[in-house]
């Protein structure tokens, strides 16, 4: 199937899940993750009005943004080091993957460099695996109240990426958990942070997480195939 085959399949799902949970099909981001994959493939998804997209690296994420429309939403998804902070910090709409105060800061002081307000979500290891990146639940909540005080930065909601599993249904209780997380940190009524923004689920189980609440589906394989990591 091509790119824009797979992309109205993961649509044609993503519908279907908000039919289940009572949603509206407007209330959840399709993000379509290309990171490794070439400008072409992309390009295939202009037509259909795909104008979401995630990428891991900040490398991969500013070069693809300087050649391709500056109408399109870049999502940075994956691990973000300190040392990169500036050359994405006005380039992503949303970043996805903030676990520690010292990265917050470094956020905060380069868009006040750009003069921007860098939109940001919370990474939280919900299944408290060793080989992911996100702070635990119970560090959360003073997490956030530091980062809540730093100036130039928005906290919009929170995310996690769940355990590769068979059975998608295994994950239900971590979009569960994200959810009461981010009903919790609501009524705290804390500063520049509002939880509109649940960014949960991927191409193994998004169906899952949306019937759970999820605002964002980062989806990559279901739409670009397979990754090869040797390039």
């Amino acid at each position: 199937m091509s790119v824009c085959e797979n992309y109205k399949e993961v649509e044609k799902r993503v519908e279907e899940a908000c039919k289940r949970a009572g949603r509206k099909r407007e209330e959840v981001t399709l993000i379509a993750v290309s990171k490794t994959k070439p400008v072409s493939m992309i390009e295939e998804l202009l037509p259909l009005n795909v104008r979401d997209f995630g990428e891991n690296k900040v490398q991969e994420l500013t070069a693809k943004a300087e050649i391709l429309p500056s109408a399109l939403h870049w999502h940075m998804i994956g691990h973000l080091q300190r040392n990169k902070v500036k050359y994405i910090v006005d380039k992503a709409c949303i970043i996805h993957s903030v676990d520690s105060l010292r990265l917050a800061e470094e956020i905060s002081k380069a868009a006040q460099k750009k003069q921007v307000t860098a939109k940001i979500l919370i990474e939280v290891n919900v299944a408290e695996e060793e080989s992911k990146f996100g702070v635990r639940t119970s560090e959360l909540l003073p997490l956030i109240e530091a980062i809540s005080l730093l100036p130039n930065i928005a906290i919009k909601g929170l995310m996690t990426i769940a355990p590769y599993v068979e059975n998608p249904e295994e994950n239900r209780w971590i979009f569960q958990k994200l959810k009461n997380l981010s009903i919790d940190i609501k009524g705290k009524n804390f500063d520049n942070v509002t939880m509109d923004v649940l960014s949960m689920g991927m191409t193994g189980d998004y169906e899952i997480a949306i019937e759970e609440g999820a605002t964002h589906v980062r989806v990559g394989t279901g739409i670009f195939g397979e990754r090869n990591y040797t390039i």
